[in-house]
């Protein structure tokens, strides 16, 4: 097997020279800062059907916008979340970046499709605001239950008040 050296002077036997190294890192750095400038019209297309939202009602658009801009929210969250952490910014566009797109994609088609039906100026019913408990209640015996030892106590699922 014969070897080809890379640099002519003895120190540097077999490693690339430092030029070709940094040159190299130049290169990944540009080609990496060139994802960052992708419009969002790219991104879209690249997440979302043009024709996905065409056919929905300015109610059904309204309820999807809310959803979409919902999972933006939870998603920014968790990216937040995840770079607090140790390789946080990796672990962050690995892990989330994927949904963070595929959902602001969503809402911004959704949100165009809105804007291109002017459903602003369109009167709609006012949307149902459910309120659920923040915290269940707690599983506890009744004062005229009484519990065997060593068996859990499970009371069975109450009727909803």
């Amino acid at each position: 097997m014969v070897s080809i050296p890379l640099h002519n002077s003895p120190g540097h036997r077999g490693r690339p020279p430092l030029r070709a190294a940094v040159l190299a890192l130049a290169m990944c750095a540009f080609g990496l800062g060139g994802c960052a400038s992708v419009s969002d019209d790219v991104v879209t297309a690249a997440y979302v059907h043009p024709a996905r939202y065409d056919l929905y009602s300015c109610l059904q658009l309204r309820a999807e916008r809310r959803a979409h801009q919902t999972r933006i929210d939870d998603v920014k969250r968790l990216i937040d979340k995840a770079q607090t952490g140790f390789a946080g910014g990796l672990v962050s566009e690995v892990a989330y970046r994927n949904d963070y797109n595929a959902a602001r994609a969503q809402y911004q088609l959704a949100d165009r499709v809105w804007q291109r039906n002017r459903c602003d100026s369109e009167r709609l019913p006012p949307e149902k605001i459910t309120t659920k408990p923040a915290v269940p209640e707690p599983l506890l015996p009744a004062a005229d239950e009484q519990q065997r030892p060593g068996e859990p106590f499970l009371r069975p699922p109450q009727p909803d008040r």
